[in-house]
């Protein structure tokens, strides 16, 4: 079952880099702002799912686990494999000013969290953000679509792999597909992985942090290869930073009006601290213009394996 799952993913991430590239091209909109929307609300579903089922199971470890585990993973895992597979150059991608809303998601939810507990009013802080935020990006991404009329040849140019004739039938299809794969291979990996951890009496916390969060990254990381292996940079880091903000705001914030979701004291001595810290990686990738090259894919990887041998030990 889990390798079926794994299956499902790659071939969705796939569909869904496909669909949202091509997407943009047929609405005028850059595929960095559709891999901001779409494909990272995409693959952050299996976060949703997951957060809000622990805590009608009572299990809000698991969902607050899920999140900030899922955020660390997504930057030196997600970021990391690809690069080892193929150099991410992201000098090009126009990336800062939703890299610093990421910066701000994450210190309001380190701020909220040591209140003590995400209940509806912390939730709707959260969610009040992200309509900020999208709201911003939206206006960014009409502003881009009357100013390309005049530079659409330019953008085709630019994008790697893309089909400007794509029809619209066959782009629904893309991310359709995309879209229910991701979710679908996820959930029968992190529900077999579970069942392990159970077995040998790992904390829902714990599990939360490592086999989950990985679990539910894994549709960001074949989204983020795949990307890679297209040369498009700009959905790999778009999709990254996207899902982020997504799994701080939205997640955390829909699922704390199912029930309060409390912060083990752990989360904040150590673990939000290192979701912070990885963020922070990112700054001269995204303002100096380094690219991400098999060197940082070896560190950023390197990192992430250090810091699950630390929970775990």
């Amino acid at each position: 079952m889990c390798g079926l799952g794994l299956v499902i993913l790659l071939l969705a991430g796939d569909a869904l880099v496909k669909g949202a590239v091509n997407l943009s091209l047929r609405v005028g909109i850059p595929a960095l702002i559709v891999s901001l929307t779409v494909v990272a609300f995409g693959t952050s579903a299996p976060e949703l799912l997951i957060s809000i089922s622990a805590v009608m199971d009572n299990a809000p470890g698991l969902a607050l686990g899920n999140v900030v585990g899922s955020n660390t993973a997504n930057i030196l895992l997600v970021l990391g494999v690809p690069a080892l597979i193929s150099t991410l150059d992201t000098s090009e991608c126009k990336t800062r000013k939703t890299y610093v809303f990421m910066l701000i998601a994450s210190v309001l939810f380190i701020g909220l969290a040591f209140i003590g507990t995400f209940d509806w009013k912390a939730g709707l802080i959260l969610l009040a953000a992200l309509a900020l935020m999208l709201a911003d990006a939206m206006r960014e991404a009409m502003s881009h679509r009357r100013a390309s009329k005049a530079t659409a040849a330019e953008t085709l140019d630019e994008v790697e792999g893309a089909d400007p004739d794509m029809p619209w039938w066959r782009i629904g299809g893309f991310l359709v597909l995309g879209l229910v794969g991701l979710p679908l291979g996820a959930d029968m990996l992190v529900d077999n992985a579970s069942i392990i951890a159970r077995t040998y009496g790992v904390s829902d916390t714990v599990i939360g942090l490592t086999l989950v969060a990985v679990g539910t990254s894994l549709p960001e990381l074949a989204t983020t290869v795949m990307a890679a292996l297209r040369r498009q940079a700009d959905v790999a880091l778009g999709n990254v930073i996207g899902s982020n903000m997504f799994n701080l705001l939205a997640i955390i914030g829909i699922a704390s009006f199912v029930g309060p979701i409390p912060v083990d004291p752990e989360f904040l001595r150590f673990d939000l601290w290192v979701m912070l810290a990885a963020s922070l990686i990112l700054f001269p990738f995204v303002w100096l213009g380094w690219n991400m090259s098999r060197i940082w894919g070896s560190v950023f990887t390197a990192l992430y394996v250090i810091y699950v041998v630390a929970i775990l030990f």
